[in-house]
């Protein structure tokens, strides 16, 4: 049993509640020291990528401006290639992953360790993408000549078409010349056929 003259203290709840709120604030600082740490590193990979690929990146022609390339900050920094394409770090903070947002869902490129393989992969994306602007471009200026051609051939049929007309209209009253003496010749016939019944009904009157 305590003796009757032990003092007790007692602990009062706003220095609990101030202890327990002393201990979360550490607790997130250390959260957002680790979390600090991880986007950091993330970041010092990407800028070394970026550092391998600047070759690549200055080797684009100047009016092919679809591509980014800019490390992104933010809780997960990337490296961006064009609108749809980055390098982003895995959860290993290690792993560098290529990926494409496409209409079925994100898709990996290419995912590896080692920067290189990552490296040759985005250089390989570019190259496709560089050459399909080339051949957009190079297609639509094969589609404008078959256009002026198109354009010749449109002036020289008119006078054509003016031809057809007339041959036409000729045919036309050609046949309505036709049809118009059958029926006098139809008429005279039928005048001589029944002229006796057309006298004798004059007679008659």
């Amino acid at each position: 049993m305590k003796d009757a003259g032990d003092k007790i203290t007692p602990i009062e709840p706003s220095q609990k509640l101030a202890d327990a709120i002393r201990d979360v604030k550490n607790a997130f600082a250390d959260r957002d020291d680790v979390v600090v740490d991880i986007r950091e590193a993330h970041r010092m990979r990407l800028d070394l990528l970026a550092a391998e690929l600047a070759p690549v990146f200055a080797g684009v022609p100047v009016d092919i401006d679809n591509f980014d390339f800019a490390v992104s900050s933010g809780l997960q920094p990337r490296l961006w290639i064009d609108a749809v394409s980055h390098v982003a770090m895995g959860r290993d903070r290690r792993t560098f992953r290529f990926l494409k947002d496409t209409r079925i869902g994100r898709v990996v490129l290419a995912e590896s360790t080692d920067m290189r393989p990552v490296a040759d992969a985005v250089t390989r994306y570019v190259a496709e993408r560089v050459v399909e602007r080339q051949r957009m471009m190079e297609g639509s200026v094969e589609s404008a000549v078959p256009g002026l051609h198109r354009a010749g051939v449109l002036e020289a049929e008119p006078p054509l078409q003016s031809a057809t007309r007339r041959n036409g209209w000729t045919n036309f009253f050609s046949g309505l010349g036709l049809i118009t003496a059958g029926a006098l010749v139809g008429l005279a016939v039928s005048l001589l056929l029944f002229w006796d019944r057309i006298a004798q009904i004059k007679i008659s009157f």
